[in-house]
């Protein structure tokens, strides 16, 4: 079994290969293109344990590592870099640094998710990415009409039915080219929250609750889009996946504060 170490950039990986004894059996630049990293990985002894660092495109890395025959290992970047003790940073140091802690046994990894897993999560994370422009955009409203001194009155929800009402009131009152902008931006806003109501009914019908989402949900602030995990669909339950993170976030930050 042979060591295989990639640091992965956006448009290439840096790879490196040892045996168990540190000899270096092969290094150099794979350019990206799929199928490049399984046929890569696929020369080597089934089963050699492949090193990827946290990087934002690990995704389709690892889909090709156990593609090719490989067994990915997750890196936590910033943690391995405190390992290896090295002052300098590049390819080579990074890949040679990530060989040394999987000879030695130390290599700080992180749970891999499931593919079903991983594809799951783009919900939640897409309806945090719409619920944050929602709120710009009705912060936007709210700030064209204070430029004239107008604020919505009169409704607890200057965004439901009633307080929409006040808002078309108070636009007529504006200067044309404001009253058209605002326009637009109203329309922005209906979209995205049709886009959430989307969102939010697929993630109900994927995402099963399990005890430990109802645990969650008794925190404050924590309701069914925060709390809800993936149904039984992957290799693990949603108890369990829950049980690993809270686990994983635990363990974290202990080691954060031994750091400290």
């Amino acid at each position: 079994m042979e060591y295989i170490a990639l640091d992965v950039h956006k448009k290439y990986t840096w790879a490196r290969v040892e045996n168990a004894k540190g000899d270096r059996l092969y290094e150099s630049r794979l350019q990206h293109a799929h199928g490049t990293i399984k046929n890569f990985v696929h020369r080597w002894s089934a089963g050699s344990l492949v090193a990827v660092e946290t990087v934002g495109n690990w995704y389709w890395v690892v889909d090709e590592i156990e593609a090719g025959g490989g067994k990915p290992q997750l890196v936590n970047a910033r943690l391995a870099k405190l390992m290896m003790g090295s002052v300098n940073k590049s390819d080579k140091l990074d890949a040679k640094g990530m060989n040394r802690l999987q000879r030695t046994g130390t290599l700080p990894v992180v749970w891999i998710p499931p593919s079903s897993v991983r594809d799951a999560r783009e919900l939640p994370r897409t309806r945090m990415v719409l619920s944050r422009q929602r709120t710009q955009l009705k912060n936007r409203v709210h700030a064209t009409l204070g430029k004239y001194g107008y604020t919505v009155e009169g409704a607890s929800d200057a965004f439901g039915k009633k307080g929409r009402q006040i808002v078309a009131e108070l636009m007529a009152k504006l200067p044309p080219h404001t009253e058209q902008a605002l326009g637009r931006v109203l329309d922005q806003l209906d979209h995205v929250g049709e886009n959430l109501k989307w969102i939010e009914a697929k993630m109900m019908e994927v995402f099963a609750p399990c005890p430990q989402t109802t645990w969650l949900k008794t925190l404050p602030g924590v309701g069914a889009d925060v709390s809800h995990r993936r149904s039984n669909r992957g290799s693990e339950s949603p108890c369990q996946e829950i049980t690993r993170s809270l686990l994983t976030f635990a363990a974290r930050r202990i080691r954060q504060l031994r750091l400290r």
